[in-house]
């Protein structure tokens, strides 16, 4: 079935739920859809159900009696006959699989979240009549239960969770990648688009819901853009960073959650440092990491060269940002000085905020343009003859062989607004004959500079060079 016109993007996720619900064979299947709230799972299933005749009841924070009510008028809709009035989900799940018989249907429960909070025992229930002398067995309903609460979705398969091994398609809506988004947004300048990706990443309802289609018009046009737009407390945009820790249940303490976030935001990226800049000791934020790392809004990622070490980055753009730029200067920015709070932060934004997100664009270009890549991340190489430590901002490792030095494709260095010269390769060489030191297979290492500024005239033109010099342009094309 051919995905929607007005569905941008998401053709693997697409194909994905349309295999699952279209599946033929009698017995109800069950698969689980989540992902971060503004990703466009709602609208996703909404075309599904749409285009192949299905259910899609979307959720409210009421009561059990009430959403028995509107689920009730759903599949009335549906059917186009009278429904009986259910008591509790043991009568209106049995009935659901009942009515859908004859063919495959998607049945999609959209913010599943709200119904276990108002009935705890409903996973429990669909699990019994999925199972053998269920009411499932019988019917053809293909059920999707979608939310964006990650903590809640996550623990419905996991451990002794009713529904684990129950499920036949479990998919998160991620946010687009960095060069889906800059289609998304409609921008074809490379630099305009790495700078707004990395104020609103690749959630697509911040285009259209959040700045109403506000677009900058070109490079010129980012700085008025960030003030109108990003900066600007009448626009929703503003207030949003702070809006998505209150979207999860597990977070009881959101004011030590933010300061977690802060931490990271400002540079702290080891547990040790993070519990550092809050104040408490490490075994103290232990629970709210996880907590962060299942949320999507934490990554946790380990040093390439020092596999007991690993570190954490904020997965959320806006949450960079916020923490930044937003935060030290909420007050004014309250009071509609925009304009002067950007001027005071923007070599700030470009240190702090663009270059570190760049890396992060780098590393991703990395993990597709390598066929052969295995691993791609980032590590610590340490120079004891000079007593330093060489940071490799893109490392591309070759799959593990078993008993086998691990091969090194690549060593990158990454520079957002400055060019890179001879002096940049000899770091990453001084690297690589220290990896090789080590032990690791780098006969075939390739070096590779990535600059938004440009590269020294002649950097890798000789012959046989091991040089690969990646521009914006490289990185978008």
């Amino acid at each position: 079935m051919r995905k929607p016109q007005h569905v941008f993007g998401r053709e693997r996720e697409w194909a994905g739920l349309v295999s699952f619900a279209s599946e033929a064979g009698p017995g109800a299947r069950l698969g689980v859809v989540s992902g971060r709230r503004r990703q466009g799972k709602s609208y996703l299933l909404q075309a599904l159900a749409s285009s192949m005749g299905g259910i899609y009841f979307p959720a409210l924070e009421v009561t059990e009696a009430v959403a028995l009510r509107l689920f009730a008028d759903e599949l009335i809709r549906f059917t186009g006959a009278p429904v009986p009035a259910f008591r509790d989900w043991i009568d209106a799940i049995p009935y659901l699989f009942g009515v859908v018989r004859d063919r495959a249907v998607p049945v999609v429960f959209d913010e599943f979240p709200y119904l276990v909070k108002a009935s705890p025992e409903l996973p429990s229930i669909i699990q019994r009549e999925l199972g053998p002398g269920g009411s499932g067995a019988a019917s053809t309903a293909r059920v999707l239960l979608c939310g964006s609460a990650m903590s809640v979705m996550g623990g419905l398969l996991s451990g002794t969770a009713p529904l684990r091994g129950r499920a036949g398609l479990e998919m998160v809506i991620r946010p687009f990648d960095y060069r889906q988004a800059a289609r998304f947004w409609g921008i074809s300048d490379p630099r305009l688009a790495a700078q707004v990706h990395a104020v609103v990443g690749g959630t697509p309802a911040y285009r259209k819901e959040f700045v109403r289609g506000d677009v900058p018009a070109g490079r010129a046009d980012f700085d008025d853009w960030v003030i109108r737009s990003v900066l600007n407390a009448e626009v929703p945009l503003f207030r949003e960073a702070r809006y998505l820790l209150a979207e999860e249940t597990e977070i009881r303490d959101p004011s030590l959650y933010h300061s977690v976030l802060a931490a990271v935001a400002d540079g702290n990226t080891t547990s040790g440092g993070i519990a550092g800049y809050v104040g408490r000791k490490s075994n103290e934020i232990a629970h709210p990491l996880r907590v962060l790392e299942d949320s999507h809004l934490l990554i946790k990622e380990r040093d390439l060269f020092r596999p007991n070490r690993s570190y954490y980055r904020v997965a959320e753009p806006l949450i960079t940002f916020y923490q930044a730029i937003m935060v030290r200067e909420w007050a004014r920015l309250e009071r509609g000085d925009a304009a002067t709070v950007w001027r005071g932060s923007r070599a700030r934004f470009l240190s702090q905020v663009v270059g570190p997100h760049v890396e992060m664009l780098c590393r991703e270009y990395a993990l597709h343009a390598d066929t052969a890549a295995g691993e791609v991340g980032s590590g610590v190489v340490p120079d004891p003859a000079n007593r330093t430590q060489i940071q490799v901002d893109v490392a591309v490792l070759a799959p593990a062989d078993h008993g086998r030095p691990r091969r090194i494709l690549s060593l990158g260095e990454v520079k957002w607004d400055m060019a890179m010269g001879a002096e940049h390769v000899a770091r990453l060489r001084r690297a690589r004959d220290l990896l090789t030191a080590k032990g690791y297979d780098t006969r075939d290492t390739v070096l590779t500079c990535y600059s938004g500024a440009g590269f020294a005239r002649g950097l890798g033109a000789e012959p046989g060079s091991d040089v690969h010099l990646i521009t914006l342009d490289d990185l978008y094309g």
